[in-house]
């Protein structure tokens, strides 16, 4: 089907545009949540309308977000885990538990929701995107090592002269060692504008930059 964006939607497009998505994705998702309705021609007459106005706010909340953009830019977080021979973790490192490693470290909270990523399940470093705004999605880096051993870090995460982790930095990553790790069904996933109505239906992704 063919749909009018009311609203700004991740990966989908801003507001005013016109998009075909799946038919289950549409009808289960955005026309009921008032993110879009059908591009019908009178529908499409306030297009110009709504884009204006989307714009106005957009810029607005991209002010009022650019500071916590700022913070976010080069972050880098760290967590150690146990992991099988083969990096696997026995676990997962969850977009809740990079929230709350955000909150720890810079005092900002964020929303697990706009933690743009898949439990992390392997050893490893990891680029991770914190969708704040449409247009704002500042990368974070999110190191999983394996618990007991050193890890090298970037000079912003706490390095020392030998590029290992600070003290503080370990004692921030043991805390989030212990986090609680979320259910599967807490879990938010991607949902592309051409997903199954099942996939858009379990997984819906928030509309930005407007509330």
């Amino acid at each position: 089907m063919k749909v009018l964006l009311l609203k700004d939607v991740y990966k989908l497009g801003r507001a005013g545009d016109v998009k075909r998505v799946a038919d289950g994705y549409g009808r289960n998702y955005l026309l009921p949540q008032g993110l879009a309705s059908l591009a019908t021609p009178a529908a499409l007459k306030q297009a110009d309308r709504i884009r204006a106005r989307a714009t106005e706010q957009r810029a607005i909340v991209n002010k009022e977000m650019s500071s916590v953009a700022e913070k976010l830019v080069d972050l880098t977080l760290v967590f150690p885990a146990k992991a099988s021979e083969t990096g696997k973790l026995y676990g997962s490192v969850t977009a809740q538990m990079i929230a709350d490693a955000i909150l720890k470290k810079t005092g900002l909270e964020i929303n697990r929701r706009l933690v743009d990523t898949q439990p992390l399940r392997s050893l490893g470093e990891y680029p991770v995107r914190i969708r704040l705004t449409v247009d704002l999605i500042p990368t974070i880096t999110v190191v999983v090592y394996r618990e007991g051993e050193t890890v090298s870090l970037p000079a912003e995460a706490g390095a020392g002269p030998e590029g290992t982790a600070s003290d503080e930095t370990m004692a921030d990553a043991e805390t989030m060692a212990d986090a609680e790790t979320l259910p599967d069904d807490e879990i938010l996933t991607d949902v592309d504008a051409e997903s199954s109505p099942e996939a858009a239906s379990e997984a819906p992704e928030e509309p930005l930059g407007e509330e």
